[in-house]
């Protein structure tokens, strides 16, 4: 099996990724509209067909990408059916199964942060993902949505700490950097609920949190409640235009060798090799301006900041380091050629100065 657990920094929140190694069939759970380019590059480059993007709830802070995954790889959006949401595929109660491949994920109810908060559990009970509902050494609150301090305290009792003591449990969230937790901990340590704590020291302890609500709410509410649809959600990820690139799970964006020799004219190249490997064996692509990686940040005057720019090297590593520098400078219109001149000449594309 394959798993993946994602953070998004802004929103402090993580997104898991489970597939089924042998059928390359996954399901994604919570992710956050702003990463939707993130994740899509990471299904691609391990080669997984997405099944199913679900919502352990409905969102505060953050705007959920399902709807976006959706439109650009065909997955389908699973919600609890308490939820309230509109326009999912697929409306989740307990004990329903959503699987991949020979893998499936148990859907747990686990009210209480919101009514229509879940839980799920891996088959095999090596681990869940708790949502909003546990949290590391806490738990979601219970002042909104139709929160409910009684039936959360319940919820983690029947729902998860039930499960075995060993099994490693993954939330929605955290704001520490701490990743994962288990039941026996949990149960013993949880400053909330653990140990002898009752319902009543419980909702004591919640009833007087008095935190401020999340910054979002106003967007991600509304918006979550549509599944993310485009309409409701505060910004779309604009694409490039300049030519098809290819964005990476590494963060940068590829171009295409052929699309590139088809038009070298409308771009700016910039060679971030040494000078000897610049007049080397490889050769160069016409027209390509040698930069050094090293000079690069001190050199970027010299470059239109109205053309974009494509980035080249050996073997396409310190090109990619290229774009982010570019970037840094305020170059927006940048890309990487991927395995650089390695590539190119594999390929049988036109160079100047080459050992033929």
């Amino acid at each position: 099996m394959i798993f993946r657990q994602l953070f998004d920094q802004q929103s402090s929140t993580y997104t898991y990724l489970f597939a089924d190694s042998a059928t390359r069939e996954a399901v994604l759970v919570d992710p956050v509209f702003e990463q939707v380019r993130r994740d899509t590059a990471l299904i691609d480059e391990l080669g997984l067909r997405l099944l199913y993007t679900i919502d352990t709830h409905v969102h505060a802070d953050h705007v959920t990408g399902a709807w976006m995954l959706k439109q650009r790889t065909g997955s389908q959006i699973a919600i609890s059916a308490a939820s309230g949401a509109e326009g999912a595929d697929r409306y989740l109660r307990d004990g329903d199964r959503c699987e991949f491949g020979t893998r499936y994920l148990e859907v747990r109810a686990t009210p209480g942060h919101t009514n229509g908060c879940i839980s799920l559990v891996l088959d095999d009970e090596t681990m869940a993902l708790t949502g909003d509902c546990l949290l590391i050494r806490g738990t979601g609150r219970t002042d909104f949505q139709k929160g409910d301090a009684h039936a959360m305290f319940r919820a983690i009792h029947d729902q998860i700490f039930t499960l075995p003591e060993t099994c490693l449990l993954y939330p929605a969230h955290d704001y520490r950097g701490l990743t994962v937790t288990s039941v026996g901990e949990e149960r013993r340590f949880n400053p909330r609920l653990g140990g002898e704590l009752c319902e009543d020291d419980f909702t004591g302890y919640m009833t007087n949190l008095r935190l401020p609500h999340p910054r979002q709410i106003d967007i991600a509410v509304p918006a979550n409640l549509k599944c993310g649809v485009a309409a409701s959600a505060p910004t779309q990820q604009a694409e490039p235009g300049w030519a098809p690139l290819t964005y990476t799970f590494a963060g940068i964006w590829e171009i295409n060798p052929q699309w590139l020799e088809e038009n070298l004219g409308a771009v700016q190249i910039v060679d971030v090799r040494e000078p000897a490997e610049f007049t080397g064996p490889l050769g160069r692509i016409a027209e390509a301006r040698l930069i050094p990686l090293g000079d690069l940040a001190g050199r970027t005057g010299e470059l239109a900041q109205d053309r974009p720019i494509v980035t080249v090297c050996r073997a396409g590593g310190r090109s990619a380091q290229a774009t982010v520098i570019l970037r840094q400078a305020g170059f927006d219109a940048v890309a990487n050629l991927a395995g650089g001149m390695l590539r190119w000449r594999a390929e049988g594309r036109v160079v100047e100065n080459a050992d033929m």
